[in-house]
């Protein structure tokens, strides 16, 4: 078994040598420092598994060296041991999260038992934690052979997010793979519920189907604003369930926040998926009913998405909003970040706002091709804190405040997420098929299709048919399609990269919150 190392930190540390000792014998490696400054200087030569912190030090205080400990070392548990009894000092210390508070003197045995309850407390959170995921991966198990419903599937993948997060760090690797092929049976059962379904919903009354991007608007932003409010769409490109979750503790001090799940139409791809939700049509509709709206098929995908204002604008005057009083923004670029910082103060006249923020797109694509960025996000879990680290210090968050002090109310959304993608599929095609990973759409396209949805009538999935025969396949699991031209160079290229486009649930499954001002009802 590993010896567990202390750090104890304090003035008098010669007199404790009897209880260092004492420590010594039940089998801790125990290193003394007599200040805070060493206290932190030590954390950051070494680990330790815990640090005992006298609170009367001269210099940097117990407390000084806790705020700073905490700063740079969150993991790490601290048991406080103080001469005071002030109550103030006690509930300041425990307000600042530590494990345990002890009042001097005290004896050895009182110190070894406030340690052992620290580790014992951890196992026993481990084994509880695992006990706890056995019991929903049986009722998780017994749900998908059952016969599920479009509101089973949000539940059922509303509740593998949730581990998904509550495994963070876990060391029982076991589980972990347990928990990654649970994800992969669900995805592989999704694909099949999806082919079956999905024709169905586009075609469907909105009671006889889930909510789709489509319904974002019309059924979350508009209603605030029928009732006189002032509204803010906040569109974050690419944002998966599991990031946004790690985003809503941020923004708890400003808003009460209210999230639903929702369905990104397919393919879960710019073009289609985020122009519905700014259109409340399918692409099929956009085509059809404003064609200068819809470029060709030889023009470039992003240029599809340049018509978003006058999309948002035309969705308004439909459901009898005054358009005229409406914002449309675009952040894509450092410079346009701190364009809107500069102005969004004197947005308060405005009564509908609109906003697409990229970041997470572009990171998602440039990963792919930066080997920084690669080891910086190397998984999920690694591209979760890259984000929360970003939001921090975001123009977005920084709009958000001021949005809660405007008495704004906000909706945050995607238009689609990403899966890693992890296994290759080859498909056939002409040179004038489009290049996404993901999905792609052309003539005479051939795949395997256990691995890909292929769409041979468009028009019944609500999507455009540029040419006469194009034809839809849309990477199904986590596969990516690679051409047998240069199979091994893409296959290795794109293999580890986050994806868009295709069948999944962290692509169709979404989150749209309601963010209300702290104070308004």
């Amino acid at each position: 078994m590993t010896t567990r190392k202390i750090l104890w930190a304090d003035d008098e540390i010669d007199m404790l040598r009897p209880h260092i000792l004492y420590l010594q014998l039940k089998g801790f490696s125990v290193a003394a420092v007599s200040n805070g400054e060493d206290a932190l200087a030590s954390l950051a030569r070494e680990p330790y598994d815990i640090v005992l912190l006298d609170e009367m030090m001269p210099g940097m205080g117990g407390l000084a060296t806790l705020e700073q400990l905490h700063e740079k070392h969150p993991a790490v548990p601290v048991i406080m041991i103080t001469k005071s009894e002030e109550e103030n000092l006690m509930n300041l210390a425990i307000g600042r999260q530590i494990e345990d508070y002890l009042t001097k003197p005290v004896n050895p045995s009182q110190i070894f038992l406030a340690i052992k309850k620290v580790f014992e407390s951890e196992l026993l959170q481990r084994r509880q934690k695992t006990r706890d995921y056995v019991a929903e991966f049986r009722e998780i198990v017994s749900m998908r052979h059952g016969d599920l419903n479009w509101q089973d599937w949000l539940d059922l993948f509303g509740r593998a997010t949730a581990w998904d997060l509550e495994l963070r760090g876990i060391e029982d690797q076991s589980l972990a793979m347990a928990h990654q092929d649970q994800r992969a049976q669900l995805n592989r059962e999704f694909g099949r519920y999806i082919e079956q379904q999905y024709p169905r919903w586009v075609k469907a009354p909105r009671a006889d189907r889930p909510p789709l991007s489509i319904d974002i608007l019309p059924e979350w932003v508009i209603p605030h604003a029928k009732q006189g409010r002032r509204v803010a769409v906040v569109v974050i490109d690419c944002m998966r369930l599991d990031q946004w979750l790690v985003l809503v503790p941020l923004l708890k001090p400003y808003f009460d926040i209210k999230t639903d799940l929702y369905y990104s139409i397919l393919p879960t791809a710019t073009p289609y998926s985020r122009n519905a939700i700014w259109s409340g049509l399918y692409p099929l509709e956009i085509q059809t009913r404003h064609p200068q709206w819809w470029l060709p098929a030889d023009e470039k995908e992003s240029g599809r998405n340049r018509h978003e204002k006058d999309l948002m604008e035309e969705l308004l005057r439909r459901h009898g909003v005054e358009a005229e009083s409406s914002r449309f923004t675009k952040v894509y670029t450092a410079m346009e970040g701190n364009n809107l910082r500069k102005r969004i103060g004197t947005l308060g006249e405005i009564r509908f706002l609109g906003f697409v923020f990229n970041f997470l797109d572009m990171l998602a694509h440039g990963r792919a091709e930066s080997e920084i960025l690669q080891e910086l996000a190397p998984d999920e879990e690694a591209l979760r804190g890259l984000l929360s680290s970003w939001f921090q210090h975001s123009v977005l968050f920084e709009v958000l405040r001021v949005l809660s002090r405007q008495d704004t109310v906000v909706v945050v959304t995607t238009d689609h997420g990403a899966v890693m993608a992890k296994r290759s599929s080859t498909v056939l095609a002409n040179r004038e098929t489009s290049t996404s990973v993901r999905y792609k759409f052309g003539d005479n396209l051939v795949c395997d299709e256990k691995e890909a949805f292929h769409i041979k009538d468009p028009e019944a999935m609500m999507l455009p048919r540029d040419r006469l025969l194009t034809h839809y396949i849309l990477a199904k699991e986590n596969y990516y399609f690679v051409y047998p031209t240069n199979f091994h160079k893409y296959e290795r290229q794109y293999r580890g990269s986050f994806q868009h486009g295709g069948v999944s649930l962290e692509e169709m499954v979404l989150p749209v919150a309601t963010l209300m001002p702290r104070g308004v009802s």
